[in-house]
């Protein structure tokens, strides 16, 4: 069904970077419909916002904002305390949305797919010839320097497109490969084919196919979109989804006009586990949002609101079309919540928490995926689509119950015990007492 367009239209843009800022309406205006409508029941539904609230008092976050749609109806949109531990949160809060830049970017890939531009199975050589002579790292000898043999073959777009191509990122620097990634400054390049570059020179964790690891593969498909479609990253983006969508105030940067938008980024302190203001990221200070970014960063260098990202949410929850405009295909939505994944592989992480992929969780294109609910201990439905970002935001598409949610917070180091993403799962489902309405 289509998204509510009272609560999520604009104007589209013909050009990528900052936007003109538009007039929306007020939270409190925003039409939502009884819980009960659409199968929820409000005294149970009414935990979800409790939980949320109490997250703030508590000082987990400094401030939030949910979204909570089901049959393109708006059941739930709330703020909760500050932008800035000053200012109130509000409905157009910008927020980082770091790694939830993902989806956006194999949405991107698979537009070009349906072109017939590149198939699942093509070497990522075919258009990286960069990559032609990629190592892979079997240990470390005792003067402590990589030991490497040469790649059995190059990984595949599928493998790109999976993080099973055997590339490392940065994030963390306990495996040798991770630390010369954040040694060379890969996610620090000035451009993306400075980026492709520095990862050529750097060996693989693991042969393609054989296991998964999170990964810059994303920002690798960033590039890949700008070399198969010739247009600059950011401009195609804008051109074939954001304006489309008319998700106005996503983008790489806000621009100095919406600066006082962006919600402050908070970190939690490794001593005490507290959060405090973001001083770093990932090794290095936080980005100035108000210019435009040397390298637009496909794996996490977008930000969005709460609204433009559920215009996406909901797109991909009506397989590929919104409000008449159509991105992709049916088919090739469930292409991508589809896992890829072989049976063969074992994975000891998703990179994001302790949950590991089995045969009821997977991953497909650019989107983790559930295969079995029940049997992840999810209250959820079958042929669910999700990620996260760095920064805790996350959402999650539930086809089966023709919903999906999107929260946004602002705090880098997870919020420890009290898991926000898991709680919204569990609050969101536990109210859904009619889902066959």
């Amino acid at each position: 069904m289509r998204f509510a367009a009272v609560a999520f239209g604009a104007a589209a843009l013909a050009l990528a970077g900052p936007v003109i800022a538009v007039a929306k309406e007020p939270a409190a205006k925003i039409r939502t419909v009884s819980p009960e409508s659409v199968g929820f029941d409000s005294a149970r539904l009414s935990k979800l916002d409790a939980y949320m609230a109490g997250a703030v008092d508590r000082k987990v976050v400094t401030g939030m904002t949910t979204l909570l749609v089901r049959h393109g109806k708006v059941v739930d949109f709330k703020t909760y305390g500050t932008m800035d531990g000053q200012a109130p949160m509000t409905s157009d809060a910008i927020f980082r949305i770091y790694s939830m830049s993902k989806p956006i970017t194999g949405v991107a890939m698979m537009i070009l797919f349906e072109e017939g531009k590149w198939k699942l199975d093509d070497p990522v050589t075919k258009f990286i010839p960069e990559f032609k002579d990629l190592k892979i790292m079997t240990g470390v000898d005792a003067d402590g320097k990589l030991v490497t043999v040469p790649v059995t073959r190059p990984p595949t777009m599928r493998e790109i497109m999976s993080h099973t191509a055997g590339f490392g990122y940065g994030l963390q620097t306990r495996h040798p490969v991770d630390k010369l990634f954040r040694e060379r400054g890969v996610l620090g390049s000035s451009s993306l084919p400075e980026m492709i570059g520095k990862i050529a020179d750097i060996p693989l964790m693991f042969q393609p196919g054989t296991n998964w690891s999170y990964s810059v593969s994303v920002d690798i498909q960033g590039y890949l979109v700008e070399k198969i479609s010739g247009q600059k990253f950011g401009d195609f983006l804008q051109s074939r989804i954001f304006g489309p969508l008319q998700m106005t105030d996503t983008g790489f940067y806000t621009g100095a006009d919406k600066a006082s938008r962006l919600a402050a980024l908070y970190m939690t302190d490794p001593k005490t586990m507290q959060m405090v203001p973001a001083v770093e990221l990932f090794g290095s200070p936080p980005p100035d949002y108000t210019k435009p970014p040397r390298l637009e960063s496909g794996g996490g260098g977008l930000v969005s609101t709460t609204r433009d990202y559920g215009r996406f949410a909901q797109m991909i929850l009506n397989k590929g079309e919104l409000d008449g405009v159509r991105i992709l295909a049916p088919a090739t939505v469930e292409l991508m919540g589809t896992n890829v994944i072989p049976d063969k592989v074992l994975v000891s992480s998703n990179g994001t928490s302790a949950a590991r992929f089995n045969e009821a969780v997977g991953f497909g294109l650019d989107f983790m995926v559930v295969n079995d609910p029940r049997k992840a201990g999810s209250l959820g439905g079958e042929g669910e689509m999700s990620w996260g970002g760095a920064a805790g935001t996350w959402f999650w598409v539930d086809p089966t119950n023709d919903l999906y949610f999107v929260g946004m917070i602002q705090r880098l180091g997870g919020t420890g015990d009290e898991d926000l993403r898991d709680k919204a799962r569990v609050f969101t489902y536990q109210a859904l007492v009619k889902p066959e309405k």
